[in-house]
């Protein structure tokens, strides 16, 4: 009878810490989007829900936490302020961002007139196009014309020839005359379909030179506009006080510290083994430096890009190693094409066998709205492209490569963007660099040309200068 209280108080107790589980699961989500975010993103707060969170549900409140930490770092960040030593400087520079601007509307107002011009004269080389077509075609009627005419000569009999004229000399003018003729239209045909190819030539010169203008406008709307914003915010520090810029300082790095304490962990949820602070990121970026020849602050911005890209960093598991398919981690939802079977599985699973993970417990990226997932660790290295790299960071670094170690990704990241370009350490260089790391190297022949430039080169361009100048503080 004691024995059967026993389990069913042990019964009892159970349900109730299960209830209680399960109640704690249904409030975290409404106590974590609550405005006292602060005390529950506190990083022991964390760590004590986390305990009883599973690994999904642990990672789901990092983030959120992650994302709070960043809303505040940057809300405080516009209100940052500058020193008055520092107020010359900022004039200087909007002076120069002014003359920028300025000087960049006149460049892309030019560009248009010529682009205006080039199109009107496409639409001239069209016409006579058109026009030297249809000589073409009267020219093929004449010469027809003829031709039918000096056959029919030819097949007269010789008595009706005799009739028809005067004397057999008349006859062999007139089929001279003929030949002559149909000999001085097929002159003119050549000549006119020479001229038709040389025009076409022409119009296909005018085409290229019209869409290099359009893509140079671009550009050059794009650096006017990233100026004007400069400019703006350079004119909202200039108004701010030094001692609202040293409370606001202090309230930055305290929130970055928080975020940054908060990214290691997740971090380490997608396996990862630690997440670099800036300073650390920079020395590794250096080190890059010194064997690719790519500049930190490039390839700094590159790295935070690929974080940052629909948040699907290892997001994913793989489950099917035929087709490629995989689910979810947060839901457990199927997804078809987490990735390449042709291409990527076969890698992937020597990788992992290498390193000794579990292939189906590793995360991956999940796939976008266009072409498949599977790309790994912080520099999002897809499991083929890694295979072309692996041998070279071996010999390298004298272990394993492993595009989960933030040193080994840091490195194949610089020899592939150093391939393309970006060892060159030129705008253009490092553009293309980004980009073919984005889409592959033939990216500009790519029907997404245009989407890929403003999503992702652009962007990267912006970001290096920004951290250009971080990078100048740190020295």
């Amino acid at each position: 009878m004691k024995k059967r209280r026993k389990n069913l108080n042990k019964k009892r107790k159970m349900t109730r810490n299960k209830l209680l589980f399960i109640v704690f699961i249904l409030i975290v989500p409404v106590f974590v989007s609550a405005e006292n975010l602060e005390e529950t993103c506190n990083l022991n707060t964390i760590e004590n829900q986390c305990n009883v969170l599973s690994a999904t549900q642990c990672r789901v409140l990092l983030e959120k936490c992650e994302q709070y930490y960043s809303a505040q770092s940057d809300e405080i960040a516009k209100d940052l302020n500058k020193t008055e030593a520092e107020k010359k400087t900022l004039e200087n520079k909007i002076y120069s961002l002014n003359k920028k601007v300025k000087n960049l509307s006149y460049q892309i107002s030019q560009s248009n007139v010529i682009i205006k011009d080039l199109g009107i004269q496409i639409e001239d080389t069209t016409g006579s196009i058109v026009n030297t077509e249809s000589e073409i075609d009267s020219s093929k009627r004449k010469l027809g014309s003829i031709l039918r005419s000096i056959y029919e000569e030819d097949q007269k009999p010789i008595v009706e020839i005799l009739l028809a004229e005067n004397s057999l000399s008349g006859f062999f003018d007139n089929l001279a005359l003929l030949e002559s003729l149909t000999s001085k239209n097929k002159d003119l045909l050549q000549n006119i379909k020479d001229l038709k190819i040389n025009l076409e030539d022409q119009k296909v010169s005018l085409d290229e030179e019209k869409e290099d203008l359009e893509n140079m406008v671009e550009i050059q709307t794009v650096q006017k506009q990233q100026n004007s914003s400069a400019k703006k915010e350079q004119e909202y520090y200039l108004e701010i006080t030094e001692e609202e810029y040293q409370k606001y300082l202090g309230e930055k790095e305290t929130v970055d510290q928080k975020a940054s304490e908060v990214r290691a962990r997740i971090f380490e949820l997608i396996g990862v083994s630690k997440a670099p602070t800036f300073g650390e990121a920079y020395e590794i970026a250096k080190y890059v430096e010194s064997i690719t020849g790519v500049r930190p602050a490039f390839l700094l911005a590159v790295l935070t890009q690929e974080s940052n890209i629909g948040k699907n960093v290892g997001q994913c598991y793989l489950s099917n190693s035929v087709t490629g398919a995989g689910q979810t981690i947060k839901s457990g939802r199927t997804l078809s094409k987490v990735m390449k079977p042709t291409r990527d599985v076969q890698p992937f699973l020597t990788i992992t066998k290498e390193l000794g993970r579990d292939p189906y417990m590793t995360p991956v990226s999940c796939p976008m709205s266009y072409g498949w997932g599977g790309a790994m660790g912080p520099a999002q290295f897809i499991p083929a492209t890694w295979m072309i790299y692996r041998d070279e960071l071996k010999e390298i670094t004298g272990s394993p490569a492993d595009p989960w170690d933030i040193k080994d990704a840091f490195l194949a990241a610089g020899l592939y963007l150093s391939k393309y370009g970006a060892q060159k350490q030129t705008y253009d260089g490092e553009f293309n660099a980004a980009l073919s790391y984005f889409a592959g190297p033939g990216w500009y022949n790519s029907s997404y040309k245009s989407v890929y430039q403003r999503d992702y080169g652009y962007p990267i361009m912006a970001i290096t200068k920004r951290y250009e100048s971080d990078i100048a503080k740190i020295k």
